[in-house]
């Protein structure tokens, strides 16, 4: 079996989950966190407080983070907070330079979902990674929402940010529910690669869409789903390995999908809503035009809000 578990690579084209099919072996076992990604025991206590902190408060940047560690007692300049941000793929809701990089040869696309309101589902989806720390490093977690219902059509774990699992979570969701109408990602490279374009584009309705740079309200819904994930789930029960977060996450998602019940949903599920197609909705004020307009300004706390109507 540890034979077997050497035949499947990150840099193969087939997914992972394929590989691990074709290879007769499980696909929990293949998450093995590589030497070279595990941090030392400071960097992995500041990671974990980064994550607690832009989980509660994800329009902080680099700035405030630094702030909040240095009231802790932690002596640590803004470039090593940036540094370490990146390595979280986090990034603050005020504009910024420098966060979720495409590659410079990559296109970007205009995001199209200033202003609009989601009426039902599969009209737009939304795709994110977070972080999710291991007690000997930690592992990134991509997923892909339905707006209207915020129901959890696919997920993935990965030991790295390639966009290999990112297009494996994306081909998945294509699998079981079809294509929306629009696809919502932020600028990140994995999200503006050949590989994960190519996916969307061999589906000629599909229209795409990307986050203005660093505004993380732009995709408030995932942000969200992060948020309850981290305190409900993750933070609780500290699982100890990448297959024991897998299992956890499994049950979950299952549980936030079928179960939990929503209050933005007039308490039903993200399920019933997705199925029946009632009760459901969404859209995004468009924040930085009403700032524009006299007497009409918004702040990241009030923009949250005003976003879930």
């Amino acid at each position: 079996m540890k034979a077997r578990r050497t035949w499947i690579s990150e840099n193969d084209p087939l997914p992972i989950a394929r590989q691990c099919v074709l290879a007769g072996t499980n696909r929990s076992t293949c998450y093995v966190l590589p030497a070279n990604i595990i941090p030392d025991e400071e960097e992995t206590r500041l990671l974990e407080l980064i994550d607690k902190e832009y989980t509660l408060h994800p329009f902080y940047g680099s700035r405030k983070i630094k702030q909040y560690l240095g009231g802790l007692g932690y002596s640590i300049n803004r470039k090593r907070v940036q540094r370490l941000m990146r390595k979280l793929g986090l990034a603050g809701m005020a504009p910024v330079l420098n966060t979720s990089n495409p590659h410079p040869q990559h296109k970007i696309y205009p995001y199209l979902l200033r202003g609009i309101k989601v009426t039902r589902p599969k009209q737009v989806w939304s795709i994110d990674i977070t972080y999710c720390r291991l007690p000997q490093g930690f592992m990134y977690l991509v997923a892909i929402i339905d707006w209207y219902s915020r129901k959890v059509l696919s997920w993935r774990l990965s030991n790295s940010m390639e966009s290999s699992f990112c297009v494996d979570c994306l081909q998945e969701a294509f699998r079981n529910y079809g294509v929306p109408e629009i696809f919502n990602s932020d600028q990140g490279a994995q999200f503006t690669s050949d590989g994960f374009i190519g996916a969307l584009k061999k589906y000629p309705t599909i229209r795409i869409s990307m986050d203005g740079r660093g505004r993380a309200l732009d995709n408030i819904f995932v942000e969200r789903l992060w948020r309850s994930l981290k305190h409900e789930d993750i933070y609780l029960k500290g699982y100890s390995s990448p297959a024991e977060l897998q299992q956890g996450l499994k049950a979950y998602f299952a549980f936030y999908n079928g179960e939990r019940m929503h209050q933005a949903l007039a308490y039903s599920t993200p399920d019933q809503v997705y199925q029946s197609g009632t009760g459901g909705g969404a859209g995004i004020v468009d924040k930085y035009q009403l700032k524009n307009e006299p007497g009409k300004e918004l702040n990241d706390q009030e923009g949250q809000r005003l976003s879930a109507a």
